[in-house]
């Protein structure tokens, strides 16, 4: 079993940044390729960046890319997601996320078997 447990969330105004923190504790000598999504009031939970268990493949939605940054250290078993130019539509809970997958391509959503409790990101204009 893994837990996930996310932090680093708060409230930026427009244009600011912040760094959300997953600590991945459990069956940590597992290999996961890592995950961030988020959610916004009366949406669907979305996509927002990945990485592989290796650290060497990143991905990222459209909508976040060139803002946010994904990252991972794998000796402190934490995973980060730095994201800069935040916009009030970024405002949403944002969830950690792992998978077994080990191919350095981007894992099905569907094979996420782990998921933190949320962090709350508020972005103000």
């Amino acid at each position: 079993q893994v837990q996930l447990v996310e932090s680093g969330g708060g409230l930026v105004q427009a244009g600011g940044s912040l760094r959300l923190s997953c600590a991945v504790s459990g069956r940590t000598k597992s290999r996961y390729a890592m995950g961030w999504f988020r959610q916004a009031p009366g949406k669907e939970r979305e996509f927002a960046a990945g990485i592989s268990w290796s650290g060497a493949t990143t991905y990222c939605a459209d909508s976040v890319k060139g803002r946010f940054t994904i990252s991972r250290d794998n000796a402190k078993n934490t995973v980060y997601l730095q994201m800069n130019s935040l916009k009030p539509e970024d405002t949403a809970v944002y969830y950690c996320a792992a998978t077994n997958w080990v191919p350095e391509n981007r894992p099905p959503r569907s094979s996420y078997d782990y998921w933190g409790q949320g962090t709350q990101v508020t972005v103000s204009s």
